[in-house]
């Protein structure tokens, strides 16, 4: 009997000591001593920025205005007087091709219009003879009708004068015709003649423009075809260096955002140093496909026009000519689309998506059932409501940024507008000065919860815990 009081002791002892234990557990996890699981973030307050909403995109320098010279006469070049890289004049000769065929042509079809001439001329003697003949069986016939009238000739006599009369007549009129058709000859041989001397004059090719020569096809001593035959042979290109564009392809989930004169900034490969400014001069309305079905991508193609005043500093004083770019160089460009100015912000990796219905508190009459099951509970017991559909789920996703209130992250759902490479317009849910999370990205996405507790630290030591683990 004196070993009872003694059990009984050490019964109410562990029950004690078990109670101590769950009592420090919960209040561990209560964070009622110290921090409990404290997750480390980096934090950055909410401010105002200008923000520049920007579309990239890569292509080639070409420049703005090129005429390919291909001759309209075929031949044998004779003369090439210029080079690739020359510049040229209005008015330049830059090629030559052999005259002779077009020199015969030409005599021949100037001893034709002669010959058409001679013709005019001899239908024009045949015309007045007629017209002379016409008029002496006129007077005949004339006094003639009189007599028959008087009854001095015959009848018979007078048929014959009157026939005569309209015989003349008829020769009269096919010599007017024959004169008409040898002027219509001298009009044709003189056309003809007038071909030919074009077709002379064109064997010399002068340029259009003041450019300079950046492409050469042909040499001296080939032969070229005219475009009056086929296609024609394009002997050469006339760029003008100083007008210079960018032509880009534009993916199709970006070109509705691309207007005619937005601004861009251009970095050209062979500049890595410097930003040249642009403005967009062309959009296009129909698409660029490349690849097959399968991997099909769609493009737009968008000119941007490069600012002379922003490369002006690279012109050479000794050699003014020398162009900054040339056809062909890689260029990526930022087109700004939209702009926001003193507007509240925030780093682009401190918004993150989420269900903010999962992070409300549980109703009372709600239970948590498996993982993602909600199911309603009414006063016998029984389930009501089955499991929420995975597109419900997805329509309660919404941007969210986490805010540091007192040691504790509360989950704050905003309304975003436009961003740049590394902010993001707040237009509601957010005051300027408010203490956002930033980092690190697991947290963001997964770990964090309404009313986490967190210890706020610098950006470098939450690489530095990840470089040691």
């Amino acid at each position: 009997m004196g070993m009872l009081p003694q059990n009984k002791f050490f019964r109410w002892l562990i029950i004690i000591a078990i109670v101590l234990i769950v009592f420090l557990i919960v209040g561990k996890s209560a964070g009622w001593f110290g921090k409990g699981d404290v997750i480390k973030v980096a934090s950055e307050k909410a401010e105002k920025r200008s923000i520049i909403e920007t579309v990239t995109a890569s292509g080639k320098v070409e420049p703005e205005t090129e005429v390919k010279i291909s001759p309209d006469v075929s031949g044998e070049i004779v003369e090439l007087p210029v080079k690739v890289g020359d510049r040229v004049t209005k008015g330049q000769l830059l090629a030559k091709i052999k005259p002779d065929i077009y020199e015969s042509l030409l005599e021949r079809a100037d001893a034709a219009v002669s010959t058409a001439k001679a013709n005019l001329l001899s239908a024009k003697a045949r015309e007045n003879q007629a017209k002379s003949q016409l008029d002496v069986a006129e007077l005949n016939f004339n006094r003639n009708k009189k007599l028959v009238d008087q009854k001095m000739i015959s009848s018979a006599e007078f048929e014959n004068i009157k026939s005569s009369y309209d015989a003349a007549k008829g020769e009269y009129e096919a010599a007017v015709q024959n004169t008409k058709a040898s002027e219509y000859n001298v009009n044709s041989a003189e056309a003809s003649l007038k071909e030919s001397r074009d077709n002379l004059l064109k064997t010399s090719i002068f340029s259009p423009v003041d450019a300079t020569i950046s492409k050469l096809n042909n040499r001296k001593g080939e032969r070229v075809v005219g475009t009056s035959q086929f296609a024609g042979t394009e002997i050469m290109s006339l760029s003008n260096l100083n007008e210079m564009q960018v032509n880009v392809d534009v993916n199709e989930n970006d070109i509705v955002r691309v207007n005619l004169n937005d601004t861009a900034l251009i970095e050209v490969d062979a500049y890595p140093d410097k930003k040249f400014k642009g403005i967009v001069t062309e959009v296009a309305n129909s698409a660029n496909i490349i690849g097959t079905s399968a991997d099909q991508v769609t493009n737009f193609k968008v000119l941007i026009r490069v600012l002379k005043e922003s490369y002006s500093d690279l012109m050479s004083k000794e050699n003014s000519g020398k162009p900054i770019f040339f056809p062909g160089m890689s260029a990526t460009v930022e087109i700004q689309t939209k702009r926001a100015a003193d507007v509240i912000s925030v780093p682009i990796q401190a918004v993150t998506t989420r269900d903010t219905t999962e992070q409300k508190d549980q109703h009372p009459g709600k239970k948590k059932q498996g993982q993602n099951k909600e199911v309603e509970v009414s006063s016998a017991g029984e389930v009501s409501s089955a499991k929420l559909p995975s597109e419900e789920k997805d329509k309660n996703k919404t941007e969210c940024v986490f805010v540091i209130e007192k040691g504790k992250v509360v989950l704050r759902p905003v309304k975003i507008g436009i961003q740049d490479l590394n902010y993001m317009q707040i237009d509601s849910g957010l005051k300027i000065n408010e203490e956002v999370v930033t980092a690190p990205y697991n947290a963001l996405s997964r770990s964090l919860k309404n009313g986490s507790a967190v210890e706020v630290v610098k950006k470098e030591e939450l690489f530095e815990n990840t470089e040691k683990k």
